[in-house]
């Protein structure tokens, strides 16, 4: 099993969860972060908002997919959040070594 994070810019993160929502997924969690990467105070157009500051802000999607999914997963995130503009955002893979169900 494997974690894929998602980091995606806000206006985004709808569309990649759509494009996800018939995909085999164990868990998915996701969150509102703030940060940077190559652009660092680059001006960028989110929607129909202009935001120029030091930390921009995206949309962190973690999901937890089994290992022969890894890559038809990755294709449909990139297919749905890049835009070809800077900031388009990250994708990390981790292994995971185990996830317990809390509940019975």
């Amino acid at each position: 099993m494997r974690e894929i994070i998602a980091v995606v810019k806000p206006y985004l993160a709808e569309k990649v969860l759509e494009g996800l929502k018939l995909a085999p997924l164990e868990a998915l969690s996701v969150r509102e972060v703030k940060g940077f990467g190559r652009q660092k105070d680059y001006l960028d157009q989110y929607g129909e908002n202009e935001y120029s500051q030091i930390f921009l802000p995206k949309v962190e999607i973690a999901m937890w997919v089994d290992d022969e999914r890894v890559e038809e997963i990755l294709r449909k995130i990139v297919e749905v959040a890049r835009t070809g503009r800077m900031g388009d955002g990250k994708i990390f893979v981790l292994p995971t070594a185990s996830a317990l169900t809390i509940a019975e």
